[in-house]
């Protein structure tokens, strides 16, 4: 069942909460690097670095390519995109109903 798109969010956020797989989104931001190459540049283990791969690429965040037996990965920005929309969103809600108050609470209402 696919997800929906507050899960997908819920999902990235969760996904970007971690150092580790900040740290590997940088890394493949730059350029397409498959898992000893990622392990090679980070100061955790190989298979720490598959486990981050495979809950950033659930998140949505990552593309996967294929060259012979090895998978090379890269950032897909589309959720962030999505993400980067909604925060959007909800600062100026916030900023709205923050401005709304100190009117407020100054008196100028």
């Amino acid at each position: 069942m696919p997800l929906t798109k507050d899960q997908r969010r819920s999902a990235c956020l969760a996904a970007l909460a971690d150092p580790s797989r900040r740290a590997i989104l940088e890394l493949l931001s730059r350029q397409r690097l498959h898992v000893e190459e990622l392990a090679a540049h980070l100061p955790i283990s190989r298979p720490a670095v598959s486990k981050h791969l495979r809950t950033l690429k659930q998140a949505g965040l990552l593309s996967e390519e294929h060259e012979g037996r090895r998978a090379y990965y890269g950032v897909d920005a589309r959720p962030l995109a999505d993400l980067e929309r909604w925060l959007g969103t909800q600062r100026r809600v916030w900023e709205t109903s923050l401005a709304r108050l100190k009117r407020l609470v100054e008196g100028d209402d």
